[in-house]
């Protein structure tokens, strides 16, 4: 029998409850802080190379085990055991892979090359030193690759690691567990905590986390950096998006259909990258509806943690649930027609809810002003690429986005007017795969970026470290504060900002000498007034 204390994890296709544990005594938070701490000062005197040992086992626990992983994924989460191997268990790999071998070229010391000839003495190199211990709070929609992705880019940054994986995906955090543990890495580096996000993540503050990184709603994630502010934890914040496809003209629609029945239905729409509004210029709309409708019925969904028999497994909470069928009850109710919907497949016990097309959508819905984080697609008819631009950008999410066309230079052109973290042309959704390209998003899609070498960058501070390649006595700005000084500082502008040739040598000629005297000789404080000072200073002793 189980303690009413302990944490399940139910797969939301089948209700089936699968794995159990007990959650964290956040009492412990200074013990496991404390740790990590020591273990973290072991770990950064390690180099890159070293550190990318410990992460290359970790790869082969992945790719050695992939299927038990993938299935752990589908069955925790809902999504199909293709798709937990596609977009959770291959970008894992891909991570330990390319962070592995690219950490150390991104975050190696850097020699800044001199701004300007008045600093000609100076040098500086830039350092990414580690944070120290970095938390991590993940959600449930990606519960493997978003959370480990951030794991090994802090690890190969140099820093320990407490992980709070989603209270819906508690099996998948000690998946994690395992992969990590494959690791070798130093006793106390990494821990996995178990608990209530808030409480966690207050637990962070309260023992001075070095910095968290945050996965999920926008609600939540202005909770917590309320809460950050009160000790100035720095935060990095990924919040979710509202996704626009745009469909121009020359676009082939077959691979724009193939493409949208992707973004918007894979992980049962439960991807904050994935499309939720296709904007179609008028001149293809009936063609593209009719294929993408085509596509939608082709769709088979049900529980797909066993079998390879669907496509698209289920939505992983009641809550999202509900979401979902309010979004489409309410666009249902101003007017939208459902155009098409997926095949049911196997038993229907679970959280499903069928991929739906929506056509005759408004802006005024939900479905469009919200973010509904399910398999619902609405496609809207558009006079031009201008109307499509503005309507796109309209939306105060802005993570993704996508322009379809023939055209790259067009695309290309199209994708830098429109407001959001990630365009791409001719595909959707798989730029979070993608371990060398930074991620995140503008407006209230959040703050900061993961992935990459920005993501890499995110896990350090900078660090400038400046020195003297002269042994000057003093600077050219330096005390005594006199005329000549006075001189010296507008000659120095005005050679280095002349209005002709005439002005800037006549300035240099002027500023050499007494640069040069300035730097490499002795302030002389002998002066009367400076005995007479220090006379009456030892009278007075």
């Amino acid at each position: 029998m189980s303690s009413a204390a302990e944490v399940r994890d139910t797969n939301p296709a089948t209700g089936e409850s699968f794995f159990e544990t007990a959650p964290t005594d956040l009492s412990r938070m200074p013990d496991i802080m404390e740790a990590a701490r020591r273990a973290q000062a072991v770990w950064a005197a390690k180099n890159f190379s070293e550190r990318a040992r410990h992460i290359r086992l970790m790869q082969r626990y992945i790719v050695d085990h992939a299927e038990e992983l993938a299935g752990t994924v589908s069955r925790s989460n809902g999504k199909t055991r293709v798709d937990a191997l596609a977009t959770e268990v291959l970008p894992c790999a891909l991570a330990c892979n390319w962070y592995s071998r690219n950490a150390s070229r991104v975050l190696r010391p850097h020699r800044r090359h001199g701004g300007n000839i008045l600093f000609f003495n100076k040098r500086t190199e830039v350092r990414h030193l580690p944070l120290g211990v970095v938390g991590i709070i993940s959600p449930w929609n990606y519960p493997l690759s978003i959370p480990f992705g951030e794991v090994i880019m802090a690890l190969m940054a140099g820093n320990a690691v407490i992980l709070k994986v989603a209270a819906a995906t508690p099996a998948v955090g000690e998946a994690i567990e395992r992969i990590v543990a494959a690791g070798e890495l130093p006793a106390g580096l990494f821990h996995h905590v178990i608990g209530s996000g808030s409480k966690v993540a207050g637990a962070f503050f309260e023992q001075g986390i070095d910095k968290l990184f945050f996965t999920g709603s926008v609600n939540a994630g202005r909770t917590l950096m309320a809460q950050a502010a009160e000790t100035l934890t720095p935060v990095s914040l990924e919040l979710g998006g509202n996704d626009s496809m745009i469909v121009l003209d020359d676009a082939d629609l077959e691979r724009a259909a193939n493409g949208a029945a992707w973004a918007g239905f894979q992980n049962a729409g439960q991807s904050c990258g994935g499309a939720e509004r296709v904007y179609v210029l008028e001149s293809v709309y009936e063609r593209f509806v009719s294929l993408l409708s085509e596509k939608t019925r082709a769709l088979r969904h049900g529980p797909g943690c066993d079998g390879f028999n669907v496509d698209m497994g289920s939505l992983t909470t009641e809550g999202q649930l509900r979401t979902v069928e309010q979004h489409v009850e309410d666009a249902v109710s101003r007017g939208a027609t459902i155009a098409a919907r997926s095949t049911p497949s196997g038993e229907q016990t679970g959280l499903f809810h069928p991929a739906t097309l929506l056509v005759d959508v408004t802006d005024e819905m939900l479905t469009v002003r919200d973010e509904t984080f399910g398999p619902v697609l609405a496609v809207m008819k558009v006079a031009d690429e201008e109307e499509a631009i503005l309507r796109s950008n309209e939306s105060d999410l802005a993570l993704t986005s996508s322009v379809w066309t023939r055209d790259t230079r067009r695309g290309r052109a199209i994708a830098a007017r429109l407001e959001s973290g990630v365009t791409t042309i001719n595909d959707h959704l798989y730029t979070h795969g993608l371990s060398e390209t930074p991620w995140g998003g503008w407006k209230n899609s959040g703050i900061g970026r993961t992935h990459g070498p920005e993501g890499l960058l995110e896990m350090t501070n900078a660090k400038v470290i400046n020195w003297d390649i002269l042994p000057a006595k003093r600077n050219l700005w330096w005390y005594p504060q006199d005329e000549r000084t006075w001189r010296g500082l507008l000659d120095a502008l005005h050679f280095v900002f002349p209005r002709g040739l005439g002005e800037w040598l006549g300035s240099g000629l002027r500023l050499t000498p007494f640069l040069i005297s300035k730097m490499f000789t002795s302030w002389k404080t002998d002066s009367p007034t400076t005995q007479e000072t220090a006379a009456s200073d030892r009278k007075e002793d």
